[in-house]
């Protein structure tokens, strides 16, 4: 033999072989990928579609994304019973997938416009079954990567599991953010001038590949039986707790109330529960860091869509804006190991509770961030009327300037230049009001010849009413329509011809960096419908004759005068400012978001698995998840509920929310003490884990059946 001192450390006599880093990881970590890249491919572009294919204002769009996202994590606790009940974890994964999976072909089919489908019908399906696959297995897969570990040899390599696996969700989360706006919006099928079925079909696509990674893998995974349903089981367990301290409190006094449900079910699982309650008691805060968060893909990127995208070489797009939380994340991971902690630790923030409390805090910073950036926009926004206000504009299509003779307030005399627009944002009004005015012309020629006549605007409460000078045989007329200054959903500018020409002039509006024209208009009703273009260099043709080269940009809204009066003429009128606050000054609050998450996610997924005894880990995740649901909850009732007008005061809510509910938590956390779980050795203790109704079936209530003290 050879001497100790050449022996492996593995042959040495007492000493643990040392165990290799579970092969089957690969497997799980790559599965997770594909996963993630569906789920935030789809997620990225959702509101978005809700709101262009689907025609749902921002408000209902916002509450369908996190009621989606709610029933997503609440579903995690049906995975979880599921996995611990009947399937094991394994066969829930795997089964669920393909549930996804259906609902990911839903949506894909239901945003193809010529098979005429009811889109949004397929689309809350298709949400429901993602929602319900997506969800189930979210509690699995952290648990069954962590179960192809053996504790505690291998607990080293656990930490680096739940690193790597976080490293790829948002992987996934980073390529699919960036791809799918562009697959979205660059792309053009269906004769549509973006291609959402695409961007739905990829991550559809990807989720396939994640169910074939899964099965290859199968032979390399350590899967477990199902333990039993734990959700059940502890209910019970503390039903009984609950009924039986009511009857014998007073005559039987315990040590805790859950002792009560012992002669029942067993010391081991009231030990169980009472961790788990434990653990849970500091969970009840958790909820409105997540909906803080969640807000990325909603009320942020509509934030998004409100600014200026354009850095010169390149256009961002609004839902991009979202790639920058994972691409951020993969930096600060290696960066909070080797840099961040080190640092937090020399201020005594060493513990995970204390990380999850300053990743709170950061949540809330990154809110008041969003609300500066809020009052910024908000000079850009466009002012619509409230109740007991109307608006007047008035449109001069005509080559000379007229005087405006009139009872409005604050504008009994005025001139309206050729080519311009007079326009009053605030006018009084309930119901509606009509005002007189006297129209004369200030230049010579006979095309400005106007009978001094009286005549009257119209306006209605809450409406934007306008009016179009236009050449008629008999002099002028004045056109009245609707109006709407507000800025297009998707960020876009948008544009209204008002024709002061002959009938049957086309006019069209040619994009510079394209071959096609973008729009065309025949001359018929003289005020056309608004139109939707993209930020872009224009030439606008009527009939043929270059009469402008314009630059539309961003969220700006446009009248375009085509006049044939005295020469052929295009003269453009800015209605709504265009965007002018540059969308990179999003970037701060998502910083400091993901600052925040990195502290908040991976410190909570390792603190939820470790805290956890073995039989109940599924049950500590499913609940970790569940938090996320009551967060987008949250989200949803704010929401409906409408309470401000002003986005900026919605955002100051959820701050103050935020840092309240971090002081709770921190008293929570100094208070909590970590409960330590027995040994429960069944040789020596049969009785110790089995209910008293097992007992009497198995006989081992029995004194014959127990081992002596001897």
């Amino acid at each position: 033999e050879a001497p100790a001192a050449t022996q492996e450390v593995g042959d040495i006599e007492g000493e643990p072989k040392k165990l290799k880093y579970p092969r089957a990881i690969p497997f799980i970590i790559s599965n997770e990928f594909c996963e993630r890249f569906n789920y935030y491919g789809m997620r990225t572009v959702l509101v978005l579609y809700l709101t262009r294919k689907l025609d749902f204002d921002d408000d209902t769009a916002t509450v369908l994304y996190h009621t989606f996202t709610t029933l997503v994590y609440f579903m995690c606790v049906i995975g979880a019973i599921i996995a611990d009940s009947w399937l094991g974890k394994f066969r829930t994964i795997l089964y669920l997938s393909i549930v996804y999976t259906i609902g990911s072909g839903c949506i894909t089919l239901g945003a193809i416009p010529t098979w005429d489908l009811d889109a949004r019908a397929m689309t809350i399906a298709g949400l429901l079954l993602i929602a319900f696959g997506s969800g189930g297995i979210k509690p699995c897969v952290a648990a069954f990567g962590g179960e192809q570990f053996k504790l505690p040899e291998q607990a080293k390599y656990l930490a680096l599991f739940f690193s790597m696996f976080y490293f790829a969700v948002n992987s996934g989360s980073f390529v699919s953010t960036m791809v799918t706006p562009i697959l979205r919006e660059d792309v053009k099928c269906f004769d549509d001038d973006d291609c959402f079925p695409l961007a739905f079909g990829v991550p559809g696509v990807l989720m396939v590949i994640s169910i074939i990674i899964f099965i290859i893998g199968k032979p390399l995974y350590k899967i477990s039986a199902p333990a039993g349903n734990m959700f059940v089981k502890v209910s019970k367990c503390i039903w009984t707790a609950i009924r039986t301290r009511s009857r014998e409190k007073s005559i039987n006094p315990r040590e805790h109330w859950l002792d009560y449900s012992e002669k029942r079910w067993g010391r081991q699982l009231v030990d169980e529960t009472r961790i788990l309650l434990n653990v849970l008691k500091l969970y009840i805060p958790l909820p409105v860091f997540w909906a803080l968060f969640d807000q990325q893909g909603s009320r942020w990127t509509f934030q998004a869509t409100r600014m200026d995208g354009d850095l010169g070489f390149w256009t961002i797009k609004p839902d991009q804006m979202q790639v920058i939380n994972p691409l951020l994340i993969l930096v600060f991971i290696p960066l909070y190991e080797v840099a961040f902690y080190p640092l937090l630790s020399l201020i005594g923030i060493r513990r995970p509770l204390q990380k999850l409390t300053l990743g709170g805090i950061f949540a809330g910073l990154a809110f008041v961030i969003s609300t500066i950036v809020e009052i910024q926009l908000e000079s850009t926004y466009a002012v619509m009327p409230k109740a007991g206000e109307a608006q007047l504009r008035i449109y001069n299509g005509m080559p000379c300037d007229y005087r405006i003779q009139s009872n409005i307030p604050e504008h009994a005399d005025f001139t309206l230049k050729s080519m311009s627009m007079f326009e009053e944002k605030y006018l009084n009004v309930k119901g509606s009001a009509t005002y007189t005015y006297t129209l004369s012309s200030t230049g010579p020629g006979p095309n400005c010849a106007v009978a001094e006549e009286q005549r009257t605007f119209v306006v209605d409460e809450e409406k934007q009413l306008s009016y179009f000078i236009r050449k008629q045989d008999s002099g002028i007329s004045l056109l009245r329509y609707e109006d709407d200054t507000e800025k297009s959903s998707k960020g876009y500018p948008v544009f209204r011809v008002l024709g002061n020409t002959a009938t049957n002039r086309t006019v069209v509006f040619r994009d510079i960096d394209s071959s096609d024209a973008f729009d065309r208009h025949k001359n018929g009703s003289y005020v056309y419908d608004r139109v939707e273009s993209y930020p872009s260099d224009y030439e606008i043709y009527v009939d043929g004759e270059l009469t402008l080269t314009y630059t539309m940009r961003l969220g700006g809204v446009y009248a375009f005068i085509v006049s044939d009066i005295d020469g052929m003429s295009t003269t453009p009128i800015i209605v709504t400012e265009p965007n002018s606050v540059n969308m990179l000054w999003l970037i701060p609050q998502y910083v400091v978001m993901t600052l925040g998450e990195v502290m908040y996610s991976i410190t909570g997924l390792e603190f939820s698995f470790t805290q956890a005894p073995e039989s109940m880990k599924s049950v500590l995740q499913g609940c970790w998840q569940l938090t996320v649901a009551v967060g987008n909850l949250i989200v949803v009732i704010v929401a409906e509920a409408k309470i401000f007008d002003e986005q900026k005061w919605e955002f100051v809510l959820f701050a103050v929310l935020m840092f309240v509910d971090m002081g709770l938590f921190s008293i929570l956390a100094w208070r909590y003490k970590q409960i330590p779980l027995k040994n429960y050795d069944e040789e020596d203790d049969p009785n110790a884990t089995l209910p008293i109704d097992q007992k009497e079936e198995s006989g081992l209530d029995n004194p014959v059946f127990k081992k002596s003290d001897e």
